[in-house]
């Protein structure tokens, strides 16, 4: 399966990811994303901060929000994303997600023509969901293989940070995962390799 036929993520479509490199994968996709991007997490999590985002994604198209509960953050992502005033709508959920808020999410992806991003816990999900990413990062040394470099963490050098993103669902084909990385220069993603058929 080539990786541009499931990324970017289709519009019109409610998504998930998992994994350590979740919020990464948020950020890159919402500075793909045309328009502002609406992200609700729930009030006692830690705010994400959009300054801290600019590597991937303009923190001046970001609408931050916070909600009470889980059930809030549900429900101001269909809000938001029925709205059409989005072009994308991300959502940090820290329970499991059922069909029927799933089912929700997507039809208010639909109506709105913008496409939904959760992020959820590993594990959890709605079937719901046209896909679900898992992403972890890969250690890569000064030519991009083998152990991490001594006294410099691979996640300061943004053009160097190598992720292994697995689509563990997906609707409409098969299944496969990537060793990707950005380029900050170019601001997009890059193959660097297919870590499974």
């Amino acid at each position: 399966m080539k990786f541009s036929s499931v990324y970017p993520l289709r519009q019109n479509r409610a998504h998930e990811v998992c994994g350590e490199g979740a919020l990464v994968f948020a950020a890159i996709a919402a500075g793909q994303a045309e328009g502002m991007v609406v992200w609700v997490s729930e009030r006692w999590r830690p705010v994400i901060n959009p300054e801290g985002l600019t590597p991937y994604c303009d923190p001046g198209k970001l609408l931050v929000t916070r909600a009470d509960s889980q059930l809030d953050v549900l429900a101001s992502m269909e809000t938001a994303l029925r709205s059409r005033a989005a072009g994308m709508v991300v959502g940090e959920l820290t329970g499991s997600i059922g069909l029927t808020e799933g089912r929700r999410l997507q039809l208010a992806a639909e109506a709105g023509h913008t496409r939904a991003l959760i992020i959820i816990p590993e594990g959890t999900g709605s079937n719901a969901a046209e896909t679900r990413w898992r992403c972890t990062g890969v250690a890569s040394g000064p030519d991009g293989d083998g152990p991490p470099r001594q006294n410099r963490p691979p996640q300061n050098d943004h053009d160097s940070t190598r992720w292994r993103w697995s689509l563990i669902k997906n609707k409409i084909g098969t299944l496969s995962e990537w060793v990707v990385h950005w380029d900050a220069a170019a601001h997009r993603v890059i193959v660097v390799s297919e870590a499974g058929g």
